[in-house]
């Protein structure tokens, strides 16, 4: 991946103009990036197309533009770092028994990011016995984890471990003339055969 250099006689922008070129790639929309950047909200449409005119701002949105995996503090490292979390996950983790689930709160934040979806579903059950019996609500608690496979599949790729096995393009091999072959060694007496 290459980037593209901020060009070097740039004029030095201000904390707040830094801000607004950020903002400003995250929607396209000068007045709200103006606003998120701290510019009075009555002044943020004159203040917003006015930074847009400003050479320097132009030049950094561009760089931003351009540098989007910057910009956004991406990198394959941890792209891969995400996939490596939800494929060594364990469902296990986040239970303290067979049936207990443990509190959300006291799961790891790499824990957390291995859950997909929690829903929950209310049941009117009897809790007590067939003499007494006592209906109550008795809730379920169902956790979907991320697809473990569809994570070792893309670190694969990512990795390499993947990759096509390479194969020699330049052997002239023509079954059917191998067949011909072996057929013709048969003819003439020669009754060894490969298989």
């Amino acid at each position: 991946m290459t980037t593209k250099q901020e060009p070097k006689d740039q004029v030095k922008l201000t904390a707040k103009q830094e801000r607004f070129c950020y903002e400003y790639c995250i929607d396209y929309n000068a007045a709200q990036a103006a606003i998120r950047s701290g510019y009075s909200k009555k002044a943020a449409n004159v203040q917003g197309c006015q930074n847009l005119t400003k050479p320097n701002i132009q030049n950094r949105i561009k760089y931003l533009k351009d540098n989007l995996a910057e910009t956004a503090g991406l990198s394959a490292l941890r792209i891969l770092k995400e996939h490596q979390k939800i494929a060594f996950s364990d469902a296990g983790q986040l239970r303290s028994g067979w049936i207990t689930l443990k509190e959300f709160e006291s799961l790891t934040p790499d824990q957390k990011a291995c859950i997909q979806e929690v829903s929950t579903k209310v049941i009117k059950q009897n809790v007590g016995t067939r003499e007494e019996p006592i209906i109550a609500d008795v809730e379920y608690i169902k956790i979907k984890m991320y697809d473990k496979q569809k994570s070792l599949d893309s670190i694969n790729r990512m990795l390499g471990y993947d990759a096509p096995v390479k194969v020699d393009a330049n052997v002239n091999v023509n079954p059917f003339s191998e067949l011909m072959k072996r057929v013709a060694e048969r003819k003439n007496g020669n009754t060894e055969t490969d298989s």
